[in-house]
Parts: C-alpha cells; structure tokens; sequence
C-alpha cells in the first residue's frame, strides 16, 4: 500500500524513479532499520543498496525488497546500479531536505548527466502524517510507558533532589518498562529554569513551593511518545503559578475541543494562543501548539501559526500550550491526540495536578 502510493506521487511528478536516503522514510517504506543504505525505487522495482555490514538484516527485514551489495561508497557505483534497475537517460528524485549539497555534487559528478536528479520535498514524510492501526499501537504503547513514567516521579519526587536526578528516574523507569530508548533528552526544568522551553536538566537543588516542568518521551517499535506535565511540590511561593497554570489547561483543553480533521496549522494553534493573548501573555508563548509525532518525534503536520497546512484524519500531534516568564518559570501541558472527522482521541492519560502534597 505504501509503496504504491508513492508510486502514484512519483508518476504525478513525472519521476521514473527515486532514492530515499532519509532514516524514518527508510523504515516506514521497507521496513529495514540499519542505519545506512539507499532505497531506490522504480515504477515496477524496490531495491535498497547497502554495505556489507547490512546484508543479513535486509534479507531478514525486507524479503520483497531487492538486496543490492555496494561499498561504503555508494556513490562509486550509483550509476551502475541505477542503470541496472533501467533508471539510464531517465528522470530520478531524491529528498532535498535530507541530501547536503556535498553529497548532491558528487552525484551529479558520478551520474555525468547520464541521469536526471529532480529534487522532491517531503514527498514520504506526507504520507507519514496519517497513521495506520499497526502505528497507532506502537505510539499508544510509547504513550503508555511515558505515563506510567509520570505516575511514579509523581509518587518519587522530593525537595531536595537535582533536576538530573529526577530526568535520569524518569529515564530508566521507561527504559526499564520495554523502551526500547527515550525519544529525545528528557527535560527537567525547576524553578527559573522552566522559562527555557527545551532546557537541559542540571545539578540545581528542586526546592518546595516552584515550578517544575517535565517533558519526556520512550520510543517503542521505531515509535516515539511526548508528554508534559508541570507541577509544583508543596504550596506554590506565590499566587502567579496557580493563575498561569490554570490559564495553559485552560488554552490546551479550547485547542483539543476544537482540532479536527481539516483544521488548519495556523488555526489550530489560535485556538489556544488567543485565550492566552487574552490574558495577557501573548509574548510568553513563542512556539507553536504542536507538531506531528511518528518515527520521528518533530514531524509535519505542525500546529503553528507558520504552517497553513491541514491536519489530515489519522495525524497523531501534541497540543502544548506554554508560558515562559524569565527569572520566573514556566508551565508546558501537554498531551498527544489522535485527529480525526470528529474531533480528537487523547492518547495521553497522565493526570494533569499542578501541585502534589508534600
């Protein structure tokens, strides 16, 4: 089904064949894993060229896909091997956004116009943005992990320990639980340090009465999770905590009431930006909504006021509203939804507490 779609796409963009360097399109087109090799792909051919290192995992992973042996140096034999799937005088695509312009020059040299290479843009990664059953499992198991995750740190969790105590905690409970790794840097922000959207957890002292944002993910079957949630332990130091955390749960649960199939990027992220414009602190929200998450954990679609796009029925996507006051902290809720005709699935369940009893 994948491949004949592509199919489809390549002859709507008169191609007659493509390459596929990118690691996520590799996998979700043939179902190979390692971390080199070339998928090359015709009207009536599937090829994946690779080194010596990745023969047995391609006949294991990718029996209907032909195993072409090259060097480490693939582009010394890319003519050849083009030709040899009757790619020769033809018109060949391959992904701009993942080749360097280095390695496009030296296929261009290796080619000697015998072949046209035809940038294309995100050609697989659209297809990628609607998820099928076997998908939506793997990522329900990865979201699974990560609650079950902040279920314990929230149990775990004392004044007095670091940031990076707690994000390693948070690491190797879902290690521990069948992750198969974590899906990026798990963050742990405390105090003024929650005013950094993606800051990396450090050797500060968490102290009662602040907030703490956590956002953390673990990848299952090749499939990522991402869930935030900020609390604060003890009774907050001042009145600003409960007044901003209450505002993002407010913004969040607007953006997940009205999301759904169709709904625009730029849309989308209104539907909670403008509660928090609203109140005040417009200038303290500077990311988008969201973003798609899959094989990768930042795909298309993207919930922001930068893309025009739809969200198509079946994009898994986070709604993470934030507010970042420096010198303060900050708050980030977040959830991942399923989208559809209707409206949306939320697949996260870790309760949403802005303060825990201690």
């Amino acid at each position: 089904m994948r491949l004949a779609r592509l199919r489809e796409l390549m002859a709507e963009n008169n191609l007659d064949g493509i390459l596929i360097t990118q690691a996520e399109n590799r996998r979700y087109l043939s179902g190979f894993t390692g971390s080199a090799g070339v998928l090359v792909i015709t009207a009536e051919r599937q090829a994946i060229a690779t080194d010596f290192r990745y023969h047995e995992q391609v006949q294991a992973q990718c029996p209907e896909w032909e195993l072409i042996q090259v060097s480490h140096d693939f582009v010394t034999q890319m003519l050849d091997v083009l030709r040899d799937l009757g790619l020769g005088g033809l018109s060949v695509g391959f992904e701009a956004s993942h080749v360097s312009v280095d390695q496009l020059q030296r296929w261009e040299q290796a080619l000697k116009a015998h072949i046209r290479l035809t940038n294309t843009t995100q050609m697989v990664e659209g297809m990628r943005m609607a998820k099928d059953e076997g998908e939506l499992q793997a990522i329900g198991r990865a979201v699974s992990l990560a609650d079950e995750a902040l279920a314990h740190i929230c149990d775990w969790l004392q004044p007095g320990m670091t940031e990076q105590q707690v994000a390693w905690e948070l690491e190797s409970t879902m290690r521990t639980r069948d992750a198969t790794g974590v899906s990026f840097e798990v963050i742990v922000a405390s105090g003024p340090n929650g005013a950094l959207p993606h800051f990396r957890p450090t050797d500060r002292v968490i102290q009662a009465g602040e907030p703490i944002v956590m956002d953390l993910g673990c990848v299952v079957d090749g499939y990522c999770s991402d869930v935030t949630r900020t609390v604060c332990l003890g009774e907050p130091k001042d009145d600003e905590y409960l007044k901003i955390w209450n505002l993002v749960l407010q913004a969040q649960e607007r953006a997940e009431a009205g999301l759904k199939a169709g709904t625009t990027g730029v849309d989308a992220d209104k539907l909670a930006r403008d509660p928090i414009v609203e109140a005040g602190y417009g200038d303290f929200f500077g990311h988008g909504l969201g973003h798609g998450v899959g094989l990768a954990i930042h795909e298309i679609p993207r919930l922001s006021f930068t893309y025009s796009g739809e969200i198509p029925s079946g994009a898994v996507v986070t709604v993470e509203p934030g507010i970042y006051v420096s010198e303060w902290g900050g708050v980030r809720i977040e959830d991942m939804v399923v989208v559809d005709e209707n409206g949306v699935e939320v697949l996260t369940g870790a309760p949403k507490v802005a303060v825990l009893d201690r």
